[in-house]
């Protein structure tokens, strides 16, 4: 009797800690639409197609092709039936199938939330949302609980497994309820935050006098090198996959101006990636840029630009554990926007984007995971970044930084878009920056130009 008394002492806290943890709220989402995240891992190329369902026809929804190692976003509803289907090979014309066949598979939009099609080896579907999610989060925790009751107990073993097997038939199902209510709600809480965002996009960047958001916390940084000095930085979110930071006089005026002088004769109109591994102009991005290779044999004498790019990395290895170095990183980028006065139908600005991927998934090596933007020259009206996910309004200043990052160093996961972010339409004057898009996986051997914007490797997309 004592042990089995002790047995439930030890396990029915632990079991309604969890429950009363989660805090579960029903959500208030009747509609059927869903977001759907497909990454393909299978080796090959691939597409997708609606099945119709009274004709049984094929409606392609990927163009481009999916490339292993790319996702795809897609927007259907709960109900509809999808095929994905092998490519042949570029260079041999063939599937990779039993007798050289093109292999498919199918999945369903079911009704729950966070779905993501995994497109595995053989080019099978493996299809979880939210609710598997919580069945499998609920069966660990169980399986920790059970295996921290079972240690604690030295005798009477029978009865003591007994108890435990009927705690755990009665909870089970109980707790994967509760994460799978908690893991809705924030599904929904989440859809509501981000259409708020989106409402109040323009009228924060028309408001000139709202300052920047108020840091969470301040700390402060000691660069290093021969013209080393202590900063001080504004710690805005501190998330493990989402981080802000600005950072007071992180560049200075020589620095600023080598920058400009270099950039002055390879300006172009900015472009964007254009969602199929290229890039192309797009009225969401007006501005002037060019890239601005690094001397780095420079920088043992003192070479402006080089000594800047080193206080970069400097500045991401001591935020992030990655040791990056600058071999095979993206060139530094000056990007200069241009007022033309209120009455501008077209002004310089960039429309709200995130600069690596921000859904959430896995880390793709090569991908960018960190960015620093430093200001030069501020505007006198407009120019400010916002956060419009996390709330965060940044108002520019003359030689500051913003840092961001958006991977989490111990889960590879990326930043589920609490650093989307845009810049607001520069009104009077000229804002002039230096950007570093930070990349994980580059070397001398894996440049970051080796990878095409979807981050994968165009050897790879070539022979796929």
């Amino acid at each position: 009797m004592n042990h089995r008394i002790n047995l439930l002492a030890s396990a029915i806290p632990l079991l309604l800690l969890l429950l009363l943890t989660l805090l579960p709220q029903p959500t208030t989402a009747v509609d059927t639409a869903r977001s759907i995240q497909i990454m393909n891992e299978s080796g090959r190329r691939t597409e997708v197609h609606w099945v119709h369902p009274q004709t049984g026809e094929m409606v392609l929804q990927s163009t481009p092709d999916i490339l292993h190692g790319a996702s795809f976003a897609l927007n259907s509803y709960v109900g509809h039936t999808f095929e994905v289907r092998e490519l042949a090979a570029k260079k041999t014309g063939v599937c990779a199938g039993e007798d050289e066949t093109c292999r498919v598979d199918h999945f369903t939009v079911n009704s729950n939330q966070d779905q993501v099609i995994m497109i595995k080896e053989g080019v099978e579907v493996e299809h979880t949302d939210s609710k598997t999610i919580a069945s499998k989060s609920a069966s660990t925790l169980l399986d920790d609980c059970k295996s921290t009751a079972k240690s604690h107990l030295s005798s009477d073993p029978e009865s003591a497994i007994n108890i435990l097997e009927d705690l755990t038939k009665c909870v089970q199902k109980g707790i994967a309820v509760e994460i799978e209510r908690a893991n809705e709600e924030i599904a929904f809480q989440a859809t509501v935050r981000k259409d708020m965002a989106a409402l109040v996009e323009n009228y924060t960047c028309a408001d000139e006098s709202l300052n920047t958001t108020e840091a969470k916390r301040t700390e402060y940084w000691e660069s290093g090198g021969e013209f080393g000095r202590r900063m001080k930085v504004s710690v805005m979110i501190d998330r493990p996959a989402s981080r802000i930071h600005t950072i007071e006089d992180f560049l200075t005026d020589d620095e600023c101006r080598a920058v400009e002088e270099a950039a002055a004769p390879l300006l172009h109109d900015a472009t964007v990636a254009d969602g199929s591994g290229g890039s192309h102009k797009s009225d969401s991005r007006k501005a002037k840029q060019a890239g601005i290779k690094v001397d780095w044999k420079g920088e043992a004498r003192g070479d402006p630009i080089a000594r800047l790019s080193r206080r970069v990395y400097d500045y991401v290895n001591h935020v992030l554990p990655f040791n990056i170095r600058e071999n095979g990183q993206e060139d530094l980028m000056s990007i200069q926007y241009f007022g033309r006065g209120p009455d501008d139908e077209t002004p310089d600005r960039y429309m709200p984007h995130c600069d690596g991927d921000c859904t959430g998934l896995d880390f793709k090596p090569g991908n960018r995971m960190a960015t620093i933007v430093m200001y030069c020259d501020v505007p006198e009206v407009g120019g400010a970044t916002r956060f419009r996910n996390s709330n965060i309004h940044i108002r520019p200043k003359k030689y500051a930084a913003t840092f961001f990052s958006y991977i989490d160093p111990v889960s590879m996961k990326m930043d589920n878009q609490f650093t989307e972010h845009s810049g607001c339409p520069v009104v009077e004057g000229e804002k002039k920056i230096v950007t570093q898009w930070v990349r994980l996986g580059v070397d001398d051997r894996n440049p970051w130009n080796s990878f095409n914007t979807l981050g994968i490797k165009y050897s790879d997309a070539a022979n796929q």
